[in-house]
């Protein structure tokens, strides 16, 4: 399964590339939501094994299994994710922080469709990569490691890789929303 890297740049690109298409009705909320659920997604679940493997809770590895599923994700954690995108959605519109073609906020039905596209997007690139994480050139060139027992964690790494996607997240923002006015 392909880092953050892979999951974040394929779904901004995706988004652009579907904003181009549409002539910005696939807009920049339509790409934010699209590629935080595609990038971050379902991967919670392998955030909260690891979570669990700190912590010694004991129920990490079967929320894991459960949020870590194409369908699963767009049923369990989807369904209150597209209520918080909807409100989020007319929050970044009210305060101008991201552009709309319509100026109306994402429905809950729109967010519930990008939260599925996300999903399947993820698990897309998941399984094109698969090798199950025992290839060395593919642990290496992915960084998703392969664990038996508790995961090993490379904090500098999570910070890195956590502050490259703020950056990009954060210059996606800026360039619909600030660079549009000028």
């Amino acid at each position: 399964m392909p880092g953050p890297g892979p999951h974040l740049m394929y779904a901004m690109g995706t988004g652009l590339a579907l904003t181009t298409l549409s002539n910005g009705r696939f807009s920049p909320h339509h790409t934010l939501f699209y590629t935080i659920n595609a990038f971050f997604g379902p991967d919670i679940g392998s955030f909260s094994e690891w979570l669990d493997s700190i912590l010694g809770f004991g129920f990490g590895s079967k929320l894991a299994d459960l949020i870590h599923h194409p369908f699963y994700y767009v049923l369990f954690p989807g369904l209150p994710l597209c209520l918080l995108y909807s409100w989020v959605s007319r929050v970044l519109l009210q305060r101008r922080l991201l552009d709309s073609f319509s100026r109306v906020p994402l429905t809950r039905k729109q967010c519930w469709f990008l939260v599925s596209a996300g999903s399947f997007s993820h698990f897309f690139l998941d399984h094109l990569f698969e090798e199950n994480g025992h290839s060395k050139m593919y642990t290496w060139i992915l960084s998703t490691g392969w664990w038996k027992g508790r995961a090993p964690v490379n904090p500098d790494a999570v910070v890195v890789v956590g502050l490259l996607c703020i950056v990009l997240i954060g210059g996606f923002i800026y360039i619909n929303s600030f660079g549009m006015q000028g």
